[in-house]
């Protein structure tokens, strides 16, 4: 495959899905009303979760393609006298609002189970305010092209144990209580991670595996799809998963 070639693919894979992703964080906003109060509770940090993957992602693939429109992937901009990258300021932003889609998503555990806060919950807590401190080291060197090793995987290892660590949490409820909604939410979870480590450990050496942030990102989109159905239907519709009546 050719470098415009990929250049394109990924320009209108970007494309797509940030339309895609607003689409649906606007769909859950604007439906939220017809929610009763019960779902409700689970679907506001669905929501506010979904809001700040969007908005970290428009930085993210957003300045990866404005990037690519100005013909160069190096493409900088001056602020204040220092010269920020646009891939390294959207790589910056991603970073921040991923930690707290899972932040959320910890209490999206909760509600949807009925659960408080337990100390393995408040550890996937801490995990991430962990990592809003080591992503403000200068050694991240956000302004880098290819994030550099060995920082990448330390402030990936905080969001690795946060990820799994709610997929887990989910799994085992969903479970329990044949919730198959969030079993499928906690099976796209581990899907996601599955293509996003290859990507932490050996980008460096290999770029082109860079490729399966499509899939992990395809992972997250069918998470709030997922989350939309068995949530934001209709109350005269029976919700995607509820056990059948008589």
């Amino acid at each position: 495959m050719s470098d415009v070639t990929r250049m394109w693919i990924e320009v209108i894979f970007n494309s797509v899905y940030l339309i895609t992703v607003w689409a649906l964080v606007a769909l859950m906003f604007m439906r939220r009303n017809t929610l009763d109060k019960r779902d409700w509770r689970v679907a506001k940090p669905v929501v506010q979760a979904f809001f700040l993957l969007a908005l970290g992602d428009t930085g993210h693939v957003g300045f990866r393609n404005l990037a690519y429109a100005l013909g160069d992937l190096g493409a900088s901009v001056s602020v204040f006298g220092f010269d920020l990258r646009f891939i390294g300021m959207g790589r910056l932003s991603t970073a921040f609002t991923v930690t707290g889609f899972y932040m959320l998503m910890v209490k999206v555990w909760k509600e949807r189970f009925d659960k408080k806060y337990n100390d393995f919950a408040l550890f996937l807590l801490a995990m991430g305010i962990f990592r809003f401190v080591l992503m403000l080291w200068p050694q991240n060197q956000w302004n880098n092209l290819v994030p550099p090793q060995p920082w990448s995987l330390f402030r990936n290892i905080p969001l690795i144990i946060q990820g799994l660590g709610v997929a887990y949490l989910i799994l085992r409820d969903a479970v329990v209580e044949d919730d198959r909604p969030f079993r499928w939410i906690g099976i796209l979870i581990v899907i996601s991670y599955l293509c996003y480590l290859p990507v932490i450990l050996w980008v460096q050496r290999l770029p082109l595996l860079g490729m399966l942030m499509i899939p992990k990102t395809l992972a997250y989109l069918a998470i709030g799809v997922v989350a939309y159905l068995s949530l934001y239907r209709r109350a005269d519709r029976k919700p995607l998963g509820a056990p059948a009546q008589g």
